[in-house]
């Protein structure tokens, strides 16, 4: 989850607010404590977390509940309004021929950004290409050209040249048939005139349409020096924040980059090249607050589902039918889309709540062994699993290395879940929904 401890504060009060008797000045002004607790201590600038919660009260205590709103849920909705303005405008990120700029300092996760950007296009369906124009890190081509390797991506460098616009220019050249070209940049350890001199000059010779600043969600407030000397000299046209995990405070850096008018394009939620989010600021907030994001989980299932199968799956519901085989492919969706953690994380708070970390460790490592030993079936097996008693069980158990108890535990899963299929084919109502949604009807 991105910023854990802010996200858990925030919750602990959507909580206080959803659960007392009736509201009141009191508890609006222990909410708006509760909140600024909250946000100083994820580093999120003291000017802005004094004005967010002056507006939160002023809102609580002045305006009225719209028609079909309790007290409680428009206060909820107050503070999820005023927590969404701070953070500033979303900008759509445009899937279309173009090239982008990547800058920052050392250390802030710039060049994992470069392939983590590129291989979110590359799920888009473009084709994007990798400029290795940092000339002054020894390793920064090697490290680049591994990534790219990992997501089948070209990679321009020059290892011996020293002059990084040359690169550019000659990787433009390059890669002009890739649809979106990454350019990555030098860093340094501070903002010295080099750095800014370099950055002028590529992006003067590059006409980027995107100029993108990494900001380490861990560097907190500082952030803001960085992000106004590198939109003095290039203008900033958009964010990356990285390293936004669960450890990460990341309040100083969505403050202070929000102050240069920036707008935060993408999150880094992991070190794998999967792991990167398109920002929207509303969902961000639905997310922290435990409301949910039903819409990005939503995109994690089109990205690792095959259309024909799903469409497939989806019919034999609707009859009726659910074999092992279904089943498998249900599971092999799910494990693709990442953690079990960070997918219960999108949805909402009833929901999320219900299962601990351990619980959902113990639920993702159930799958993965239900997996193996239907790999151990045949296909007769799984097409007809009442076919299989005591002596299959011993057999599928040995071939898979479980023990016979956990085959029984696999089919007792399956027969409940053929059931609650009968029962969702039995419903009218709910199968002409799905019908409609999967376009098989007008």
């Amino acid at each position: 989850m991105v910023l854990e401890s802010l996200s858990q504060s925030l919750r602990n009060t959507i909580k206080r607010i959803a659960n007392a008797p009736y509201v009141d000045k009191k508890l609006i002004r222990e909410v708006v404590k509760d909140v600024q607790r909250a946000m100083l201590l994820a580093d999120v600038n003291v000017k802005l977390v004094l004005n967010l919660t002056k507006e939160i009260e002023r809102r609580s205590l002045t305006e009225k509940p719209p028609a079909g709103m309790t007290s409680r849920e428009h206060v909820i909705r107050i503070v999820y309004d005023e927590l969404v303005k701070i953070i500033g405008a979303s900008k759509e990120v445009q899937l279309k021929k173009q090239v982008i700029m990547m800058i920052g300092l050392y250390g802030q996760g710039k060049t994992t950004t470069c392939a983590k950007i590129a291989r979110y296009f590359q799920k888009k369906g473009l084709k994007p290409g990798l400029i290795a124009s940092d000339v002054h890190r020894p390793a920064a081509y090697n490290q680049l050209s591994q990534l790219g390797k990992m997501i089948n991506v070209p990679v321009y460098g020059e290892p011996k040249e020293k002059n990084a616009v040359k690169v550019v220019k000659n990787g433009l050249k390059e890669l002009k048939d890739n649809d979106v070209i990454i350019i990555d940049t030098s860093g340094r350890h501070a903002l010295e005139p080099e750095l800014i001199d370099e950055m002028k000059k590529i992006s003067k010779a590059a006409v980027p349409d995107e100029k993108l600043m990494i900001v380490d969600a861990t560097i907190g407030q500082q952030a803001g020096a960085q992000a106004k000397a590198f939109h003095d000299a290039i203008n900033i046209t958009g964010v990356v924040i990285s390293k936004l995990d669960g450890s990460a405070k990341g309040g100083g850096a969505l403050s202070a980059v929000s102050s240069i008018g920036a707008p935060v394009l993408f999150i880094g939620t992991g070190e794998k090249t999967e792991d990167i989010e398109k920002f929207d600021p509303s969902r961000f907030i639905s997310r922290m607050l435990g409301m949910g994001d039903l819409q990005a989980l939503l995109e994690k299932a089109e990205e690792v589902a095959d259309k024909e199968k799903a469409e497939k799956t989806a019919r034999k519901i609707m009859s009726g039918k659910f074999t092992l085989k279904d089943m498998y492919e249900q599971m092999d969706m799910l494990t693709g889309m990442g953690p079990l953690k960070k997918i219960v994380d999108m949805l909402p708070f009833g929901m999320s709540s219900k299962l601990s970390d351990d619980q959902m460790k113990e639920t993702q490592e159930k799958l993965k062994k239900f997996k193996i030993i239907m790999d151990s079936m045949t296909d007769e097996e799984m097409e007809n699993p009442s076919m299989v008693k005591t002596s299959r069980v011993k057999r599928i158990a040995l071939g898979s290395g479980c023990e016979p108890k956990d085959v029984k535990a696999l089919l007792k899963y399956y027969n409940m879940s053929r059931r609650a299929v009968k029962g969702f084919a039995g419903n009218r109502r709910m199968k002409k929904s799905l019908m409609k949604s999967l376009k098989f009807t007008n």
